[in-house]
C-alpha cells in the first residue's frame, strides 16, 4: 500500500518544487519591471529575461510575468491535489503542461520540462490510485 503511493508523492513534490522554486523568483521580477528596472539576476542568470522571448521581441512585462506566476501557483495547487490523491490535480497538472511549455521555452528554463515528463510518467503509472 505505501509503495503504491510513492509515485504520487514524488509527482506531487515535483509540482510543488517547480511551482515554488520558479514562482518565488517571479515576484521580484514583477517588482523590478514595475520599477522600470531590469529583471534580477539569480544564480548568474536573468530571472525571466534574456531568453528566446526577448530574442523574438517579447520583453518581460508585468502581464507576462504575472501569467507565469499564475501558472506556477496552479502547479502548487495541482501538487497538493495530487498529494491527496485527487484526479482533478492530475488533470490540472496535465492541462498546465502547454501553458508551462510556453514559458519554459520563452524564459529558457531547462528544469521544468524534465519535471513535467517525470511527473507525467509517475501520474500515468498511478492513475488507478486517484479518486
Amino acid at each position: 500500500m505505501i509503495v503504491s503511493i510513492v509515485p504520487l508523492r514524488i509527482a506531487s513534490a515535483l509540482f510543488i518544487i517547480d511551482g515554488v522554486g520558479f514562482g518565488v523568483f517571479a515576484v521580484p521580477a514583477i517588482v523590478r519591471v514595475l520599477q522600470h528596472r531590469p529583471v534580477p539576476v539569480v544564480f548568474g542568470f536573468p530571472a525571466y529575461g534574456g531568453g528566446p522571448f526577448e530574442r523574438v521581441g517579447l520583453k518581460s512585462t508585468v502581464p507576462l510575468l504575472a501569467t507565469f506566476l499564475l501558472v506556477e501557483i496552479l502547479e502548487v495547487v495541482a501538487g497538493v491535489l495530487v498529494w491527496n490523491g485527487s484526479r482533478a490535480g492530475a488533470i490540472l497538472g496535465f492541462a498546465l503542461i502547454p501553458c508551462g511549455a510556453f514559458f519554459w521555452w520563452g524564459f529558457a528554463l531547462p528544469i521544468p520540462p524534465v519535471f513535467a515528463v517525470v511527473r507525467s510518467i509517475l501520474i500515468g503509472m498511478s492513475w488507478s490510485r486517484f479518486h
